[in-house]
């Protein structure tokens, strides 16, 4: 087979007319048998062990194609298998001598290679739909691992919607400076479809072991890895002459990455931190921007990765960086955003699903697509497009998820395939319309809104969720509500709210007053958890101050997965105290604003959506805030649909309380002897 040839074949393989199922679960398997029975029982070393097996299978699919080596024949014996794929591995070394060193070897046992071989030898890895490399590596090198330095691999359909909005050219330079297994590189490069795109197509990563993986990748692909680099990318003084001679500032046309984040990996050497804006602490004038002051202590890596992107890029060059949603909208952030519009356009945020990189880790992420300035000039007004991807195609546990119809039944495409339930196609294809001035239909797959229009520095899309804006437009507009947000309730003396406290987890059982939190909201009641109770001296310390009694109503405002939960103060409720995620609600004047109706208007489908819009992700907890009074009940007009609602809520309420009583009753009946 010719060279030319060898390429050809390299790009074809990769045609989307086989679908494999994903290999997560393959990987899963493969990698607990390994670690409880193989010969290396270390997950970073089964992980390398794992990475140089891979390949050789890679490497068998596009070399071997009518008779491969990576396969059980009939007639193999045990000890046949592994000695073919350690003379496969061989051959790999072979050709390419500059990404495998020469005494490399495989290490793992006879047995344990033979049971790879036997799990894998059925798919064909170079077909798969997701990506590969990073599953692998997900399941090979450990969750510990992975979660010290941050590193959580791109799902294939984030990078593939990423790639397809930026359409990287055959003559633009593409860059990723924390490239991992090259996931956005490889994907750049099927993309462009063309040989002379590779040497145009650079990555950096700091991890050697990451940096090998993306330049065999690479080499596989099409002889793309002699651009590939193990440095910080953002440590530019530590790089090589080498390095510096090819990747230079203002060079790239387009920069896609996805940066380790997290607060335990933060940049706190001063000589790195001097040379970023980002590095340095900023103040808020008095009249509202943010100045740069002196370098601070340390600096969470994805900050400073937006700054490196951006030195990187050419003017007009544009980036496409994966970030934790903390960043779009926490208020102690908002100097970024004011950076950020010094230095390029927003063209685009995408909010991905809080699944995207479950089970890795639970942080919500969305995608934000910058252009760099040519100059500092003052940017005019202009349209940002925004989107909201409720479904990525797997779910919590990184099972796939397929479309199904209202029986349950699967929905299949013309060729009779399941189709993958997963918004991101339909938002690269949204934006497509966008960009060509044809997008119409405005809903969370695509919606425009302008720089203007942009509230208190926030850049969360599902903040600006059209659907959620239709829905109460048609309600004012049938003229059979009257639209008033919960802060037009304050002010007009109608309701009070005020938060709960911390009392502090030492006094957790120390008493018989029940300290209520977040998980003991539940079904519009309070579930008193004994374990939690605390002395009386801390209920008499928060009784003043927290003011509760009957008929309140008390609303979750901050946690994880509880936000929007409601219960009403009742009778049998006796003395308690409030966790601080938790905010009381009073109507003040019952006759014009009935706790009942309100307690119905916070559980109505259209202002639950309304929370969970404006729920934000801040450090490591999600909170409401304040956007509390924000948020608009929609209070029917009709005084004889107010009555119904207080009457069902009523006779629901007192259902409720009669089965605590009997509950009690039965608890407290005694046997006669």
């Amino acid at each position: 087979m010719t060279r030319e040839n060898s390429r050809a074949n390299k790009i074809n393989l990769f045609s989307d007319t086989l679908f494999p199922p994903s290999l997560s679960e393959v990987f899963k398997r493969i990698h607990y048998y390994l670690y409880t029975n193989s010969n290396i029982p270390r997950s970073e070393k089964l992980g390398a062990e794992m990475t140089r097996i891979l390949f050789c299978k890679i490497f068998d699919e596009l070399r071997n194609q009518e008779n491969p080596k990576f396969k059980i024949y009939f007639n193999d014996k045990e000890s046949d298998v592994p000695n073919r794929i350690k003379n496969l591995f061989e051959e790999v070394k072979k050709e390419f001598p500059d990404v495998f060193e020469q005494q490399e070897k495989l290490y793992l046992d006879y047995k344990s290679i033979f049971y790879v071989v036997k799990n894998l030898q059925n798919y064909t890895l170079l077909k798969t739909k997701r990506d590969v490399i990073g599953e692998a590596f997900q399941a090979f090198w450990g969750p510990a691992l992975r979660g010290e330095k941050g590193q959580f691999f791109t799902p294939k359909n984030v990078v593939k919607m990423c790639v397809q909005i930026l359409d990287p050219k055959p003559n633009e330079k593409i860059i990723d400076p924390a490239c991992g297994s090259g996931g956005f590189l490889v994907e750049s490069i099927m993309h462009l479809d063309k040989e002379k795109s590779f040497n145009n197509i650079f990555g950096i990563d700091k991890e050697i072991d990451l940096a090998k993986i993306c330049k065999v990748y690479m080499s596989i692909v099409g002889d793309g890895h002699s651009n590939i680099f193990c440095a910080d990318s953002l440590d530019v003084s530590s790089w090589t002459t080498k390095i510096r001679e090819k990747i230079k500032d203002d060079n790239f046309d387009i920069v896609l990455t996805n940066p380790p984040f997290g607060a335990r990996i933060s940049i706190e050497d001063k000589e790195i931190l001097k040379n970023y804006k980002l590095g340095h602490k900023w103040n808020k004038t008095k009249q509202g921007e943010w100045k740069q002051t002196n370098i601070i202590s340390k600096q969470v890596p994805q900050i400073l990765f937006i700054e490196r992107c951006l030195q990187l890029l050419k003017p007009n060059g544009k980036m496409a960086i994966v970030l934790p949603d903390g960043i779009f909208g926490n208020p102690s952030d908002r100097y970024i955003l004011q950076y950020i519009l010094q230095e390029a356009k927003i063209l685009t945020i995408i909010s991905l699903a809080p699944e995207t990189f479950l089970p890795s880790t639970h942080t919500k992420t969305s995608v934000l697509i910058l252009e760099k300035k040519s100059s500092k000039a003052v940017t005019e007004d202009y349209e940002i497009f925004m989107a909201i991807a409720n479904k990525v195609g797997h779910d919590k546990n990184g099972k796939i998820k397929y479309n199904i119809n209202d029986k349950g039944e699967y929905i299949l495409d013309k060729h009779g395939n399941k189709i993958i339930d997963d918004d991101l196609p339909s938002i690269a294809e949204r934006y497509g319309l966008f960009k060509d001035n044809k997008l119409q239909h405005h809903d969370h797959l695509g919606f425009v809104i302008k720089l203007s229009d942009i509230k208190d520095s926030i850049l969360i899309p599902n903040y600006y969720d059209p659907e959620i804006e239709k829905k109460l437009k048609a309600m004012e507009g049938s003229g059979r509500y009257v639209l008033t947000s919960i802060r037009e309730l304050v002010e007009k003396g109608l309701l009070s709210i005020k938060r709960g406290h911390e009392v502090g987890s030492q006094y957790y059982g120390m008493g018989d007053i029940p300290f209520v939190r977040t998980s003991d909201i539940v079904n519009w009641e309070i579930k008193i958890d004994p374990i939690k109770c605390i002395p009386e001296e801390i209920y008499e310390k928060y009784k003043k101050n927290q003011d509760i009694h009957g008929n309140d109503i008390l609303l979750v405002t901050d946690g994880t997965f509880l936000i929007g939960r409601t219960a009403i103060v009742t009778s049998r409720d006796k003395k308690f105290v409030i966790q601080s995620h938790i905010r009381r609600f009073r109507c003040l004047k019952p006759q014009q604003l009935h706790p009942y109706l309100l307690l119905y208007l916070l559980n109505t489908d259209i202002v639950q959506q309304q929370i969970k819009a404006k729920t934000f992700v801040q450090a490591t907890i999600s909170t409401l805030g304040n956007r509390i009074y924000e948020i608009i009940p929609p209070i029917p007009k009709d005084k004889n649909v107010i009555n119904k609602i207080i009457n069902e809520i009523s006779d629901i309420i007192e259902m409720k309380i009669r089965v605590k009583r009997k509950m009690d009753s039965i608890k407290n009946f005694k046997v006669e002897e």
